[in-house]
C-alpha cells in the first residue's frame, strides 16, 4: 500500500516536466519527420524525371540510328540509281526563280528544287519522294528531309508539310529563310574534312509547334563536290505530356567527345544540377556525341512534390501545431512546487524595490525626511536631511508649517532652508519633509543671469566689432580700387577688378551684420519693375561674356508695371543670384522669369534656371547658415558662401523667402518670392509709342521669340513673323536674330550686347533683354527711315504749321500732345524722372513722326537734362515744349 502511494506520488510529481519534455520530443520528432518526407518526395520526383529523361534519350537514339540507315539507303540505292526511268512524263512547276516543285498526284510527301538542274535530278527526286512516301505515310507530325547534291550543286527539300503552299503563300519568307540557313549549314559540313556526321541543337517550327533537330551526313565523291543529306527528326512524339517541349535542349556533349569508349552503347548515365532558380536534368545521347537537356524551374519541383504530399503534411503540420499548443499550455500552469517559490519571489521583490527607493532618495537633490510622528522616529531620509536634523525641531516646524499653508523658512547655520510639509494620504500620523536650499538657488539664478548678460556683452561686442573692421577696411580698399583704376595698364585694371571685389565683400559682409542684428531698415520707394532689370543687366553682362553663357530675361508683367518696396534689396538679391549662377555654370544659359500670383497682387515670384552642374547639399546648407560650407568655383574664382544666406534674410525681409532645388547635371532653380504693393494707376487710353507700326519679327530661338513680341506688343506695335506674312504685305521695321537675314535697315537682337551699337547704315545692334535699349534703338530706327523718306522740315513757322493740317494728324496731335505737355509738369512737380523720361520719349517719337525738327530736339535736350537729374533746366524745356506746341495749335 505505501509502494502504491509513493508511485503515484512520485507520478503526479514529475507530471507538468514530463509533459513539457515529452511535447518537446514530439515537436523535434515532427519537425525530422517532415523534412525526411519533403526530402523523400524530392528525391522521388528527380528519380522519377530522370527515369523519363532516360527513355526519352533511348527513344531519339533508336531514331537517329534508324534515319542513318535511311540515310544510307537513299544514297547508296535511291539516288545513285542508274537505270533508266520510266517516268518521261515527270513534270515540275516553277514556282519562281531557282525553285522548282514536283508534280506528283495523291502523295504523302511534297519536293522542291533549288537551283539549276537537269532531268537525271529530277527523276531521283522522284524515286526519293517516293521512297520517302513509305516511310512517312502514317506519321503525323511534320519530316523534312534536305538532299544537297554533289553533281549539280542543286538542293532538294522533301518534307510532309505543304510546300506548295507555303511557298506561294504568306509564309514564303520563311521557307526561303530555312532553305538557305540549311544550304549553308550543310555547305559549311561538305568543306569539313573531319566530320562525316553532325547535329544541330534543338529547333522550333513556329507555325507547326513542332520541335526538332537535324541529322547531317556528309558523301564525299572523288571528281565532284560533296553530297549531304539532312534530315529534320522531330521529336514531339517523344515528349510525355506532362513535360513541356520549350524547356528541353540539345547540346554537344564534351565530355563524351573526349573520352568516347570503345564499346557501341555507353551505359546510361543522368546527372542533375543546380541553375541559379533552375534545374537541370541530363542524359547522354549515345553514339551522337550530344546530350539532352531538361530544365525546370525549381517552383514546379516544389509545386509538384507538395501535390504528392500535400495530405500527409497537412496532417504533420497538424500534429505539430497541437504539439506546439500542449508545449506552451502546460510550460506556463502552474505546478504544485511553485507554492513555496512564490513567496521567495515576492520577498526578493520588495528587496529590489526597496533598493530602488533608497538609490532614488539618495540621489535627489532636496532634503528628504518622512517622520512617524506616533513612533517618534525616522522611516526614510537622505543625506541632505541627515546633515539638517540634528537642528531641526520638527514638533515646533509641523505647528508653524501648520499654521503657514505648509511652507515655512528657517535659516540653520546662517544658511536660508525652505521647509515644505506634506501629510501621508497612507499613514496619517506620518509627515513627509522637503527641504531646499534657498541660498544655492539664488546663486544659481544669479549666474544664469551673469552669463546671460556676458553672452548679450559678447554679441553686441562681435556685432560692432565687425561693423567697425568693415569700415575700417572699406575705405583702404575702395582708394586701392580708385588709384588701381586710374593707371591704364592692364595689371592695374585687374588689381582695381579685385579691389572692387573686395569692396562689394565687405559691403556684403556689413549688410550680413545689419541683418542679423536687426539694425536693416527696408526703404520703401516707387519703382519700375523693368528699370530696375535694365539696371542689372549690364552689371552682370561683363560675366557672362566672358564665359560664353545666354542672358534671358522673361518678364511676364507689363512695362510700366511700378511697385511699392525696397528697391536697392531686390536688386541686390537679383545680382547676387545671377552672379552665382554665371559661376556654377560652366555651359548653357542663364534665365530670369518675374511673375505675378494670379490670386494675390501683390505676390512676385522671380525664377532664375541655369543649365549648369546644380548645387550639392553642401552648398544648400549654406542657406541656413553662412560660410558652412565649400562653394564651387570656376576659373575665374569661387562663388560667395554669404549669398544665399543674404539673400533668404533680405526676401523675408520683403515678406518672401528664397527657396533652392537643384538637379545634378541639369542645372539649379532659384525662386524668390518677395510681396510688394502695385502702384495704382489710372487707366486711361493714350497712344502707345508704337501705335500703327508693324514689325516683322525674324527670330529663330522660340525663347527670343517670346520675350521681343511681348515687349513690342506691350508698346503698341503689331507683330507678324515670316511664316503669318501675307503676300505682298508691308511693314515698317525688321528685327532678326541672323546676321545674314539683315540685309536692309533693321535690328540685329543679341544677348550680349552692352546697349545699342550701329553696324551699318539703317542697321543697329541691340540686346533685346533690355527694354530701354530696345526702345531707343526702335525710335533711332524709325528717325532714320524718316529721315530718309521725308523732305527735311523748314525752320518753325507757318510752313510746319501747314504742315501739320495737311498730314492728316492734326486731330491726335491735338488729343495726345497737350496732355502729355501737362504730364510733363505733373511728373516734373513730384520728381519722378522714370515716368517723366518715359513721356518725353513719346513726345519725341510724335514729334519725330510728324517731321517736327524743333520739337525733337527740344525733347532730345530734356531727355538729357532728365538723366542728369537737372531740375531747373527740366522747367525750362518744358515751358519752351509748352510754347512750341501752343504755336503749333
Amino acid at each position: 500500500m505505501s509502494q502504491s502511494d509513493t508511485t503515484v506520488s512520485t507520478r503526479f510529481s514529475l507530471l507538468p516536466g514530463s509533459i513539457t519534455r515529452f511535447f518537446l520530443l514530439l515537436i523535434i520528432v515532427l519537425l525530422v519527420t517532415m523534412g525526411v518526407m519533403v526530402q523523400s518526395a524530392v528525391n522521388a520526383w528527380l528519380k522519377d524525371k530522370s527515369y523519363q529523361i532516360v527513355d526519352i534519350t533511348h527513344a531519339i537514339h533508336k531514331r537517329v540510328d534508324t534515319w542513318r540507315y535511311v540515310t544510307w539507303q537513299i544514297y547508296d540505292n535511291i539516288a545513285a540509281t542508274t537505270t533508266p526511268s520510266t517516268g518521261e512524263g515527270l513534270q515540275e512547276t516553277r514556282l519562281k526563280q531557282d525553285v522548282y516543285y514536283l508534280e506528283k498526284p495523291r502523295r504523302k510527301t511534297e519536293a522542291l528544287i533549288f537551283g539549276s538542274h537537269d532531268s537525271a535530278t529530277l527523276e531521283m527526286t522522284q524515286r526519293m519522294s517516293t521512297y520517302l512516301d513509305t516511310l512517312w505515310g502514317a506519321e503525323n507530325v511534320p519530316w523534312s528531309m534536305y538532299y544537297l547534291n554533289g553533281q549539280d550543286n542543286s538542293l532538294i527539300l522533301i518534307s510532309t508539310l505543304p510546300l506548295k503552299d507555303l511557298s506561294s503563300g504568306f509564309k514564303e519568307s520563311t521557307i526561303g529563310n530555312i532553305v538557305d540557313s540549311r544550304r549553308a549549314e550543310m555547305l559549311q559540313q561538305a568543306n569539313a574534312l573531319d566530320e562525316r556526321e553532325s547535329f544541330s541543337s534543338l529547333r522550333k517550327l513556329a507555325w507547326q509547334n513542332g520541335h526538332y533537330f537535324t541529322l547531317r551526313t556528309t558523301f564525299n565523291q572523288p571528281g565532284h563536290l560533296a553530297t549531304v543529306v539532312a534530315f529534320d527528326l522531330p521529336i514531339n512524339d517523344l515528349i510525355p505530356p506532362g513535360m513541356p517541349l520549350d524547356s528541353f535542349r540539345i547540346e554537344p556533349d564534351a565530355t563524351q567527345a573526349t573520352g568516347r569508349s570503345s564499346e557501341k552503347e555507353a551505359p546510361d548515365s543522368v546527372t542533375i544540377s543546380f541553375n541559379g532558380s533552375k534545374i537541370e536534368i541530363s542524359s547522354v545521347l549515345n553514339s551522337t556525341g550530344m546530350r539532352l537537356i531538361w530544365q525546370v524551374p525549381f517552383g514546379t519541383l516544389l509545386l509538384d512534390t507538395l501535390q504528392n504530399i500535400l495530405l500527409p503534411l497537412l496532417l504533420n503540420i497538424g500534429l505539430l501545431a497541437l504539439a506546439l499548443f500542449g508545449y506552451a499550455t502546460f510550460r506556463h500552469q502552474p505546478g504544485r512546487s511553485t507554492e513555496s517559490t512564490s513567496g521567495n519571489a515576492a520577498n526578493n521583490e520588495l528587496r529590489v524595490l526597496r533598493a530602488i527607493n533608497e538609490e532614488i532618495v539618495s540621489l535627489l537633490p532636496l532634503g528628504l525626511l518622512v517622520y512617524d510622528q506616533e513612533g517618534n522616529r525616522t522611516v526614510i531620509s537622505n543625506k541632505i536631511a541627515d546633515h539638517l536634523l540634528p537642528h531641526l525641531n520638527l514638533q515646533n516646524i509641523t505647528s508653524m508649517a501648520e499654521q503657514h499653508q505648509g511652507v515655512i523658512q528657517a535659516t540653520i547655520n546662517n544658511e536660508l532652508y525652505e521647509i515644505r510639509l506634506f501629510r501621508s494620504q497612507i499613514a496619517p500620523r506620518t509627515q513627509i519633509f522637503i527641504i531646499r536650499d534657498q541660498d544655492r538657488e539664488v546663486l544659481v539664478n544669479k549666474k544664469l543671469k551673469q552669463a546671460q548678460r556676458l553672452y548679450e556683452k559678447n554679441q553686441q561686442g562681435r556685432a560692432a566689432f565687425m561693423q567697425n573692421i568693415s569700415n575700417t577696411l572699406k575705405e583702404p580698399v575702395r582708394q586701392l580700387a580708385v588709384n588701381a583704376a586710374a593707371v591704364t595698364t592692364p595689371e592695374s585694371l585687374k588689381l582695381a577688378d579685385q579691389a572692387d571685389v573686395l569692396v562689394r565683400m565687405i559691403d556684403e559682409i556689413q549688410l550680413a551684420n545689419m541683418l542679423e542684428n536687426d539694425a536693416w531698415k527696408s526703404e520703401a520707394t516707387l519703382f519700375s519693375l523693368q528699370d530696375l532689370i535694365d539696371e542689372v543687366v549690364p552689371e552682370v553682362l561683363p560675366a557672362i561674356k566672358r564665359k560664353g553663357l545666354q542672358l534671358l530675361i522673361n518678364n511676364h508683367l507689363s512695362g510700366n508695371d511700378e511697385r511699392w518696396g525696397d528697391r536697392d534689396a531686390l536688386r541686390r538679391i537679383l545680382l547676387l543670384l545671377i552672379q552665382y549662377a554665371v559661376t556654377t555654370t560652366a555651359m548653357g544659359k542663364i534665365t530670369l522669369e518675374v511673375e505675378q500670383d494670379e490670386s494675390i497682387a501683390e505676390r512676385l515670384t522671380f525664377r532664375i534656371l541655369d543649365t549648369g552642374e546644380g548645387v550639392t547639399l553642401n552648398e544648400i546648407d549654406n542657406l541656413h547658415f553662412p560660410y558652412m560650407n565649400e562653394t564651387q568655383g570656376d576659373r575665374y574664382g569661387k562663388a560667395n558662401p554669404l549669398t544665399f544666406w543674404l539673400c533668404n534674410q533680405l526676401a523675408r525681409k520683403l515678406g518672401g523667402h528664397l527657396n533652392i532645388k537643384a538637379r545634378e547635371t541639369l542645372g539649379t532653380r532659384y525662386t524668390v518670392h518677395v510681396k510688394m504693393l502695385p502702384h495704382d494707376q489710372h487707366t486711361q487710353v493714350e497712344e502707345r509709342l508704337l501705335d500703327d507700326v508693324s514689325v516683322m519679327v525674324d527670330v529663330t530661338s522660340n525663347e527670343v521669340r517670346a520675350i521681343v513680341l511681348r515687349q513690342l506688343e506691350n508698346w503698341g506695335a503689331t507683330c507678324i513673323t515670316p511664316d503669318e506674312r501675307q503676300i505682298s504685305q508691308e511693314y515698317d521695321l525688321f528685327l532678326t536674330d541672323n546676321p545674314s537675314n539683315l540685309t536692309a535697315s533693321g535690328l540685329l537682337l543679341s544677348d550680349d550686347e552692352s546697349g545699342v551699337r550701329k553696324i551699318g547704315p539703317g542697321q543697329l545692334r541691340v540686346n533685346f533683354n533690355m527694354s530701354n535699349a530696345m526702345q531707343e534703338a526702335v525710335l533711332q530706327l524709325i528717325e532714320e527711315q524718316l529721315a530718309q523718306e521725308e523732305i527735311p522740315a523748314s525752320p518753325l513757322g507757318g510752313d510746319e504749321n501747314a504742315e501739320l493740317h495737311a498730314s492728316g494728324y492734326y486731330a491726335l496731335f491735338v488729343d495726345t500732345v497737350p496732355d502729355d505737355v501737362k504730364r510733363l509738369y505733373t511728373e516734373a512737380a513730384t520728381s519722378d524722372f522714370a515716368a517723366l523720361a518715359q513721356t518725353a520719349h513719346r513726345l519725341k517719337g510724335v514729334f519725330a513722326m510728324l517731321n517736327l525738327v524743333p520739337g525733337k530736339q527740344l525733347c532730345e535736350t530734356l531727355e538729357h537734362l532728365i538723366r542728369e537729374k537737372d531740375a531747373p533746366g527740366i522747367e525750362k524745356y518744358i515751358s519752351d515744349i509748352d510754347a512750341y506746341v501752343k504755336s503749333l495749335l
